[in-house]
């Protein structure tokens, strides 16, 4: 049986140079996805991105364990798991006790993949009958009426199920829609509506509100700055400049590690061309990338150097740490301690 991945002369330096002494011995990654194919019933929606299933079709949990192995070699590495569901018409039920078999046989928190269709007393069962710690919500759940630029917040992420995640203090993984991204006025609405409304809900914002760009960013951390609860991951993320501005914009204390396995296997550097993010990437690697803007392909020297997206992510932080003048401490709180307290006020262990 071929090996899950190559490690390469040239991922063992990144490691060994750069990320090593950089990373805590222990490491808690707030974003994974672990699901089977069988799981999702049609194809994508068109809502989001196209490129990541040409890493990973599915994402079974042996697969998980054994690529923080190879990853991370010499650090223990705990995920916070949930799964990938794209449609309202996929599998929930299978995708979820799927997750929920696998954290209890590996002693790992999870979140459930919830559907908007369902009601709080739906919600709060699906969470405590599984054993979860909080909810995964996605931004291609919302109505099939509304288009994709014009989806808000509160219609993936009701009203009705932010209450009850408020009362519970239970985690939010939340993956912000439309085009603006970070910088969207009707996003920053609705997140500083979410701090303001359910304080006790513990709202994480994914892959630092998707901005992976400096045009993604607008003044959006200056009204950020003002927030005293929202949590942002870096996952899929490379964007030192970003990091930087969000260090400095919200402190150590409410960032967390994570990694959006297993798509950041990805081997691959992130370039910004006219405010959108470019994935260079080896010729032929990824099947035919010639119709999607976010994937160029290099050959040569340039695709011999390239190593792993996770590793990229991590480098990035380092090097925006580094500028913000973060100390090892603040570095252990970003990939592990900050992720504990969380998992604990939501009831996890």
């Amino acid at each position: 049986m071929a090996p899950l991945l190559e490690i390469r002369d040239v991922d063992r330096r990144f490691y060994h140079d750069k990320l090593e002494d950089f990373l805590p011995d222990q490491i808690i990654d707030v974003h994974t996805h672990v699901w089977l194919k069988d799981f999702r019933r049609i194809p994508p929606t068109g809502r989001a991105a196209a490129w990541p299933l040409r890493v990973a079709e599915q994402g079974p949990i042996g697969e998980l364990v054994e690529t923080y192995r190879l990853l991370f070699p010499g650090k223990s590495v705990m995920p916070v798991a949930f799964s990938f569901v794209e449609s309202c018409d996929d599998d929930f039920d299978s995708a979820n006790a799927y997750v929920s078999r696998a954290a209890r046989e590996h002693r790992f928190p999870a979140l459930v993949f919830a559907s908007p269709r369902w009601s709080a007393a739906r919600l709060e069962q699906e969470i405590r009958e599984g054993g979860f710690v909080g909810v995964k919500v996605y931004l291609t759940l919302a109505a099939s009426h509304i288009a994709a630029d014009q989806i808000r917040i509160f219609d993936f992420l009701p009203h009705h199920q932010l209450e009850v995640l408020d009362q519970h203090h239970w985690i939010v993984m939340l993956h912000i829609p439309r085009a603006g991204r970070l910088r969207d006025p009707a996003n920053l609405t609705d997140m500083l509506e979410v701090e303001c409304c359910y304080p006790n809900a513990q709202v994480i914002i994914a892959h630092v509100g998707r901005a992976y760009c400096p045009e993604d960013v607008g003044d959006a951390f200056a009204a950020l700055a003002q927030t005293e609860r929202l949590l942002f991951d870096i996952s899929a993320n490379t964007n030192a400049a970003v990091f930087e501005q969000l260090i400095r914009a919200v402190g150590p204390q409410r960032i967390l590690f994570g990694s959006d396995l297993p798509i950041t296997r990805m081997r691959m550097r992130r370039i910004c061309e006219n405010g959108a993010y470019v994935n260079l990437v080896p010729r032929g690697l990824y099947g035919d990338v010639s119709d999607d803007r976010h994937m160029r392909e290099v050959d040569g020297e340039q695709a011999e150097a390239l190593s792993f997206f996770l590793y990229e992510e991590i480098d990035a932080f380092r090097r925006a740490a580094r500028a913000a003048g973060l100390t090892a401490r603040d570095v252990k709180d970003v990939f592990h301690d900050n992720a504990t307290r969380i998992v604990k006020r939501a009831g996890g262990q």
